[in-house]
């Protein structure tokens, strides 16, 4: 948590105070003119494994997650990612080794909702062959979750829409890091149980997705 505050204070986005009072890291405005054009970024689009153990920047963090699902009509509320009868039912959490963040979109924001390094709880369920454990490499992990009581509505086709949703922000990632080289892979692999009490989910919030996301490996 500090490294990140002192990143925000440095970039001049927030006071120490404010971050001890309000547990919120205000991100800096996104860059929307780097990045390579589309169709390259498609032609470079790679799932990786492996990276360098430097920290991301809160302007790279800032970036991946606008660009992941955070308003790009103000006037609206609209967002990067389409989503499902517009219920904007996903919601972005970053786990990083200092603790866990929920992503605010309309203040473009990180609120900490736990401390620590917990990245290994979405290396996948204990086992002593898992060999998800690449993911605790990478810097920072993006949590999707779904909240599906946002639909308003029951049955599978709403878990559908969910897991649609949710392809559709990981997506975005992708491209995102493709464009700018930075390295991530979208995955399904979590303990859930742990997720869940860690994040203290409700029954019809839905944790369905994540990308690891870091520097390449030199």
């Amino acid at each position: 948590m500090k490294r990140l505050v002192m990143a925000a204070v440095t970039a001049g986005c927030m006071t120490w105070a404010e971050a001890q009072d309000t547990n919120v890291i205000r991100l800096p405005e996104p860059d929307k003119t780097r990045g390579t054009a589309v169709m390259q970024a498609l032609a470079d689009r790679v799932s990786v494994r492996e990276c360098s153990s430097e920290e991301l920047s809160l302007n790279d963090m800032s970036d991946v997650i606008w660009a992941a699902n955070g308003i790009n009509r103000p006037e609206e509320g609209r967002r990067t990612a389409p989503s499902a009868l517009n219920k904007q039912d996903i919601d972005i959490y970053v786990f990083t080794a200092e603790g866990v963040y929920l992503y605010l979109p309309q203040e473009h924001a990180l609120q900490q909702v736990a401390e620590g390094d917990h990245r290994e709880a979405l290396a996948g369920p204990p086992s002593p062959a898992r060999a998800q454990d690449f993911v605790k490499d990478f810097p920072v992990i993006l949590l999707f979750v779904s909240d599906l009581s946002r639909f308003g509505m029951e049955g599978e086709r709403v878990k559908l829409m969910a897991a649609m949703d949710a392809g559709i922000v990981s997506e975005n990632v992708s491209l995102f890091c493709a464009s700018v080289g930075l390295c991530t892979v979208p995955r399904a692999s979590m303990d859930e149980p742990a997720v869940r009490r860690l994040l203290k989910l409700g029954e019809q919030q839905i944790p369905l997705l994540n990308n690891p996301v870091g520097y390449p490996k030199k």
